[in-house]
């Protein structure tokens, strides 16, 4: 065999060996030519990476510094006596002046409760006693000494035959009688009326004053906000809560005062109605009294004439 033919198995197994060697090589040669391509380009993102990151953060870490300082300013206690407390010194002047409107309603609302009860139950029993009575002296007996205003229509109307005694005749007495009752009317329904007054004036003004707290308390919110430069919620809603609260108020004075006055004017109105039939009760017994010759005049003429009689005998 020749030696070229001999030896070609072992230069083929040479030949394998120094390719492997020589793709092993170039397999290291690129892995350590990759770090050195890719670093840059990694070296080049980073910065980009970092502003970004710190573009993003920024604006967040700007929020919760202002939320921090709203909360910081917001204050803890939002009852209702905790916001009349931080509210500024107008809203509070117009708080305080509807709570002393509104102890006025509720006083005179008791007030005039207990004195339209009592009067009404006196003008029942005088007009009861009137109904009952059958000349102005029996009527006077039984309420003439008596308080209420019964009591002084039947004294007037009694005054008023005395002063008419010497009259030459009866024909003016009923229209003279009637007026002093008219009079005495009125005077009894202005002094009913007292006080009702204020509760229309409360009732009607309340609301505009509790609005112009309101419209003071947001004001002032606004010029915070300005002042403070944010728009949050959390800024903003404690003041206008605060000027919220004196509408409410002035609604909790108005509403009662408009509610009593009504109450008042309809009770005020059937007291009138039950002086009306006393005064009307007091004219039937004076009436009477003219028809049967029972006036002082007439006993006074009867006295007279059986005074001459005696002297003619």
């Amino acid at each position: 065999m020749p030696t070229s033919f001999r030896h070609r198995p072992v230069l083929a197994a040479v030949l394998a060996g120094a390719g492997t060697l020589m793709a092993g090589a170039a397999a290291r040669a690129q892995e350590a030519a990759a770090p050195a391509t890719t670093a840059p380009a990694v070296q080049g993102a980073v910065p980009h990476v970092a502003q970004g990151v710190t573009q993003g953060v920024a604006p967040a870490a700007q929020g919760a510094s202002d939320a921090a300082a709203a909360l910081a300013t917001l204050p803890h206690d939002l009852s209702p006596w905790g916001m009349f407390v931080a509210a500024s010194p107008v809203v509070q002047a117009v708080m305080v002046g509807l709570a002393l409107a509104s102890v006025v309603t509720w006083t005179i609302a008791i007030a005039k409760a207990v004195e339209l009860s009592s009067a009404k139950r006196k003008a029942r029993g005088a007009l009861a006693m009137l109904e009952e009575a059958r000349s102005l002296s029996q009527a006077a007996e039984r309420v003439g000494f008596s308080q209420g205003t019964a009591a002084a229509l039947v004294r007037a109307v009694i005054a008023e035959t005395h002063l008419s005694a010497d009259a030459p005749s009866r024909d003016g007495l009923m229209d003279r009688a009637a007026s002093r009752l008219e009079r005495i009317e009125a005077a009894a329904g202005r002094r009913m009326a007292r006080g009702t007054g204020i509760l229309a004036t409360i009732g009607s003004t309340g609301p505009f004053i509790g609005l112009f707290g309101t419209v003071w308390g947001i004001m002032t919110s606004f010029i915070g906000i300005s002042k403070a430069q944010t728009t949050n919620l959390a800024v903003v809603a404690p003041g206008i809560a605060e000027a919220l609260l004196a509408t409410a108020i002035g609604l909790v004075a108005a509403i009662p005062a408009v509610v009593v006055y009504n109450a008042c004017t309809r009770a005020i109105g059937g007291h009138k109605a039950q002086l009306t039939d006393a005064s009307a009760a007091v004219l039937r017994l004076l009436s009477r009294d003219i028809d049967r010759h029972a006036l002082p005049r007439a006993q006074a003429h009867a006295a007279q004439g059986h005074g001459n009689s005696r002297a003619a005998e």
